[in-house]
């Protein structure tokens, strides 16, 4: 391992015998500040990918990262996973970052750089010493999502529920070949409000990170879903359904009864969305899109 400073930024970083973090990221850097990317990584594994590639050698620190890694697969790093070096924790926010093109040292020379695409950022959760002979533990961090079909029917077994299956099957894939570390659960409830209820409370206990309901949000007298969920939450995120109802809406006007509703509670998301197999499979499409963003959101991370 190599640790790495620099003074100003745009300019390659100079190897150190050692670094000391606080709050603000590596004292002395020019990226330290109050901000989400405080410190910065690159692995000498994928430097080694670049030199092989431009017939260049690159020295630790030359594509400005704070810790030049060697033996850790930086590549099963995901975003909030933990990383932990000398005395110090750091939590990953960002993967990559915008180009900064002819800002950047090794741009400018060879026309290419790895960090837009490779670089891990992370902010500090814990100052300390950081010498080049410490290891680096790595703890992933799942994001967590709960699918909860609301049904008495299926609940009581009289018909197998597909729309719960038909959301976990969008989430998967949605989230397949990205970097994040999923965690899926099922549940399946009658339509009963305080169960519900006592079901999303566990979910908030068990730090969920997203909760979908399906089912319930139409207007039948068993219909209650999206009062509880604005029951239990604290913001409302309107902008979500009612861009889907409208989409959907133009061509099959019944789509407009839904009452789907997307809300926030902590730093859980929490989405109601309809009962049916193709309204799940519509309405996650377009959920999803923002998932990543909510929850970096929530978490107080400015991706840019």
């Amino acid at each position: 391992m190599s640790t790495n400073i620099s003074a100003g930024k745009g300019t390659p970083k100079q190897p150190v015998p050692g670094i000391q973090i606080d709050g603000r990221g590596v004292v002395g850097d020019a990226h330290a500040g109050v901000w989400s990317r405080q410190v910065s990584l690159l692995s000498r594994e994928i430097i080694g990918e670049f030199e092989a590639e431009m017939g260049r050698r690159i020295r630790p620190g030359e594509f400005a990262e704070n810790i030049t890694t060697s033996g850790l697969d930086l590549r099963q790093v995901a975003c909030l996973d933990r990383l932990v070096t000398g005395e110090a924790e750091l939590e990953v926010t960002q993967i990559g970052k915008v180009c900064h093109g002819d800002a950047c040292a090794i741009f400018r020379e060879v026309g290419k750089c790895v960090m837009p695409r490779e670089g891990i950022f992370c902010r500090v959760t814990r100052g300390g010493r950081v010498q080049p002979e410490d290891r680096i533990d790595h703890t992933q961090r799942p994001m967590q999502v709960t699918v909860i079909t609301v049904s008495d029917r299926a609940s009581r077994g009289e018909y197998e529920d597909q729309s719960g299956p038909e959301v976990e099957s969008a989430v998967r894939q949605f989230f397949a070949g990205t970097r994040w570390h999923l965690r899926v659960a099922r549940r399946l409830l009658p339509d009963d409000a305080a169960a519900l209820s006592r079901e999303l409370e566990e979910q908030e206990r068990a730090a969920a990170d997203v909760v979908v309901l399906t089912g319930g949000t139409g207007i039948g007298p068993r219909d209650m879903t999206p009062e509880v969920v604005a029951s239990f939450c604290r913001k409302m995120m309107p902008g979500v359904m009612e861009h889907i109802r409208l989409k959907y809406g133009a061509d099959k006007p019944n789509a407009l009864l839904s009452r789907s509703v997307a809300a926030v509670r902590g730093m859980m998301q929490v989405y109601a969305i309809p009962g049916s197999v193709r309204a799940a499979r519509e309405y996650m499409a377009e959920i999803l899109k923002t998932v990543e963003h909510a929850l970096q959101m929530l978490h107080g991370i400015d991706a840019h």
